[in-house]
């Protein structure tokens, strides 16, 4: 089945002819008919203009197309519900953008389009980005491949189904405080989340701007590499985008890690880690050591202040970013007697509780009197956390972590504990804090039921080239990658 394939076999056979573009995205959109109705990791899709676009692929490939210009010639790939597409809808999840259409492409996607991929479908998330088990989305909830009981992880948690369960090749999603690795750890697959200001911004609907960065959802690590080659880069549009030169994230790929330092911070081997999973990454630091690491106990003592301050932060950004939701200028609309009753009529309508919830949030830590107590304050830990990894980074070559504290809960478990479900991205938050680069890979899967687990990998700003290096050395030493769900 060609949908099970990664980008490299897939445009191995591409370039020989031995089958088509238009074969490829078919056995996708044949998957996503077998399996969506029960997953429902697809909010909508355009089968007439995906096939229209392996049609345009299949020509250049005739043409002698796929070079090394054209590094994703004939592979569909999935977009986060997020991400501006020109000419298909954009609804972050929600009711309030009621039935908008994109006039324009993100950056992302417009070097998607020029690497020669097929961009197609919008997968469901958290709505604007804001949750850990995309149960937040008002096109209903998305399912985990391995159990469909239980959660695909958040905020990108169609990103991660589709992935898993073989609907797509590649997609896309964003991640503001773990929203991709965290659900690539609970469906089983590679995400990975570039250095804040590596990946152009431009087009992606904004949660927290200082926060928010654009990265994928692959099958194994070789196509994170190629992925982020094509996503990287500077761009005049995005004010945060850094002039860092791109390298070859694929030659880095060569399996030698002997002799790196990977840290081991005690801050994260916490009571609240769940057995199961400390016992499968404890394995995995061990297989790093029979490759040649060397493992480093270093200690991020701000760590225990981050869920509080990403909170702080990240809730007075959503609620600025959100603000331009009125009812005004695009959207939904709900008739008022006076333009306050208009705004409070659609924006009551329009979000859906953990929006709100976010935005009283923010609005609180923002407003007179509180914003020196909170939101200055918080900003002042922030660097201190990232002084923390700095410092680490001085020892290290990177860090190694557990991604998520569980496995996969089941759909309603946490949705009345809006603390304990902020709990689940403990891991991944001080990532985005600090600006620097994370990787989740599968590791391991729990005894009963059989769920996966993920090991998280985090970076120097702009060491993605180490990143790759060591996930692939892991991935190429164990077989975790290849297990499939199986759907019945």
């Amino acid at each position: 089945m060609l949908n099970r394939l990664t980008i490299s076999e897939l445009t191995a056979k591409l370039a020989k002819r031995e089958v088509s573009a238009r074969e490829v995205m078919q056995s996708c959109l044949d998957q996503i008919g077998r399996v969506d109705g029960k997953i429902h990791a697809f909010i909508s899709h355009d089968d007439k203009d995906a096939l229209a676009q392996a049609d345009a692929a299949d020509r250049l490939l005739s043409q002698g197309g796929g070079n090394a210009s054209l590094p994703l010639l004939g592979i569909p790939i999935g977009i986060k519900d997020v991400l501006a597409v020109k000419n298909q809808p954009l609804n972050c999840a929600s009711k309030i953008l009621g039935k908008f259409i994109s006039p324009y492409d993100a950056t992302v996607i417009e070097k998607l389009k020029a690497a020669g991929a097929i961009v197609f479908g919008r997968l469901n998330m958290d709505e604007f980005a804001m949750g850990s088990s995309t149960e937040n989305s008002a096109f209903g909830v998305t399912k985990n491949p391995w159990d469909i009981s239980r959660i695909p992880g958040g905020s990108s948690g169609g990103s991660a189904a589709a992935v898993a369960a073989d609907e797509t090749i590649v997609s896309l999603g964003s991640d503001t405080g773990g929203s991709i690795r965290q659900p690539a750890a609970l469906c089983g697959c590679v995400g990975l989340k570039p250095t804040y200001g590596r990946v152009s911004r431009y087009g992606l609907v904004a949660f927290a701007s200082s926060l928010d960065q654009i990265g994928p959802f692959t099958k194994n690590v070789s196509d994170a590499a190629t992925m982020l080659g094509v996503l990287s880069g500077v761009d005049p549009r995005d004010s945060t985008s850094v002039p860092q030169p791109v390298p070859n994230y694929s030659a880095a790929l060569d399996g030698k890690i002997k002799g790196l330092k990977i840290g081991l911070p005690k801050e994260y081997m916490i009571g609240g880690l769940d057995a199961e999973v400390k016992a499968v990454v404890d394995a995995a630091v061990k297989k790093f050591q029979e490759l040649g690491a060397e493992i480093v106990e270093i200690s991020l003592p701000h760590t225990d202040y981050a869920v509080a301050t990403y909170y702080i932060i990240a809730t007075a950004e959503a609620s600025a970013n959100l603000a331009r939701f009125d009812g005004i200028r695009y959207g939904l609309r709900v008739d008022g007697n006076d333009p306050v009753e208009l705004y409070s009529k659609t924006r009551g309508a329009g979000f859906g509780d953990e929006v709100k919830r976010r935005i009283i949030l923010g609005t609180y830590v923002l407003s007179s009197g509180y914003y020196d107590a909170y939101y200055l304050r918080a900003q002042k830990v922030r660097t201190l956390i990232r002084n923390d990894f700095l410092k680490a980074f001085e020892k290290v070559d990177a860090i190694v972590t557990p991604t998520s504290p569980t496995a996969a809960f089941k759909i309603g478990e946490k949705s009345d504990d809006p603390l304990q479900m902020y709990l689940s991205d403990i891991f991944t938050i001080s990532c985005n804090l600090a600006g620097i680069c994370g990787i989740s890979i599968p590791c391991g899967f729990t005894k009963s039921p059989k769920l996966p687990i993920g090991l998280q990998l985090l970076g120097k700003p702009f060491g993605e080239e180490m990143l790759l290096k060591i996930a692939h050395a892991y991935e190429q030493n164990t077989g975790w990658h290849k297990e499939k769900p199986t759907l019945t």
